[in-house]
């Protein structure tokens, strides 16, 4: 059946139930963390004495992330985004995105990927050629004696060398990930917007969340309105885009420049209300709300043998719980969740 005939048909029929809500979100992006290990130790994401790592044999293999890939785009999913950890400390990570390059006529359209660009310089084309299109970088500050601290590891010249790859080899935007945290960064911003001149670069400013064991405080978060008001004391002509209905940041731009600002306002101004994600941990727990403590196993039924259409219902189950929004900034401090390296993202 040729593509426009495919195209159509899916246009025709109604979104899948059992990645629809009951607040009538329609789920239509899947991120999956592919392992619990990363070559970085950044202070929000990994407390300073490390996790305890689930053994190997927990961890999801490449034909259960598959199996999962598969139904859930069978379902509606277009977009993949692979996690860690550190994604790229995944051996097959190059042949995993080729398999998943082949459910794009089922309806995949993006293979995305966020990374600390350390170990992806080098495996970058091979990615982008198996059919990576969407890459999101996570950099915390543009001072090299300042990246050694926040993230305790060199490597800040290696993450600027695979900004510049990335976009030479045509990703784009390249968007770039940076949490803001008072005291450590926040100075920066100004410099982050400077970036964006001659690099087509999309710079998401990401409000600092809590998690275990990152040692949260909420003196440390800047609120995003706060930031736009720095900006435009100094760029007055900085303004609001059109963002996307499903899109977590808020588009900004200066006139001019060649890449953009967003801001991840999940603290100060959450978007619950068009959240279309869904998560899979390294341990192969889906977990509905990046904030939210409940998880299934779906590692465990896929091992007990359990078969596609019982593993539909109960992940429709589990969407069907997914609650109407986070708990707000209070309660999300004493509430117990993974330490970020351990959701995914």
């Amino acid at each position: 059946m040729p593509a426009a005939r495919i195209a159509a048909v899916d246009n025709e029929r109604p979104f899948s139930s059992v990645l629809t809500d009951n607040f009538s979100r329609q789920h239509t992006y899947l991120r999956i963390s592919l392992t619990e290990k990363c070559n970085l130790r950044c202070t929000y994401c990994m407390p300073a004495e490390g996790v305890d790592l689930s053994p190997k044999d927990d961890i999801l293999t490449t034909p259960e992330i598959l199996r999962l890939a598969r139904l859930f785009v069978q379902e509606g999913v277009t977009k993949i985004r692979l996690t860690g950890g550190e994604p790229t400390v995944r051996k097959d990570i190059s042949e995993l995105v080729e398999q998943l390059g082949e459910l794009r006529p089922m309806g995949l359209k993006t293979i995305a990927m966020t990374s600390n660009g350390i170990a992806l310089k080098r495996k970058l084309p091979g990615l982008v050629g198996n059919g990576m299109n969407l890459l999101n970088l996570s950099l915390d500050t543009l001072d090299r004696f300042k990246f050694e601290l926040m993230t305790r590891r060199k490597g800040f010249e290696r993450v600027m060398e695979t900004i510049d790859d990335a976009l030479a080899l045509g990703l784009s935007p390249v968007k770039v990930n940076c949490v803001v945290m008072r005291g450590t960064n926040d100075k920066e911003v100004l410099d982050f917007v400077e970036f964006t001149r001659n690099k087509k670069v999309d710079i998401r400013f990401i409000e600092y969340m809590p998690f275990g064991g990152n040692k949260w405080k909420e003196n440390k978060l800047v609120p995003y309105q706060e930031l736009i008001q720095r900006i435009q004391d100094i760029h007055p002509t900085f303004k609001k885009l059109t963002d996307d209905p499903n899109d977590t940041s808020k588009a900004y731009h200066v006139p001019g420049f060649a890449g953009q600002i967003g801001f991840i306002t999940s603290m100060s101004d959450h978007f619950c209300g068009t959240c279309n994600r869904l998560r899979i941990t390294a341990d192969g727990n889906l977990k509905v709300c990046l904030f939210g403590n409940t998880e299934v196993s779906l590692r465990d039924m896929m091992r007990q043998g359990k078969t596609d259409d019982e593993l539909r219902e109960i992940i429709e189950i589990a969407v069907k719980n997914k609650k109407k929004q986070h708990a707000g900034v209070s309660n999300l401090v004493n509430m117990k969740n993974r330490p970020m390296i351990l959701i995914g993202g």
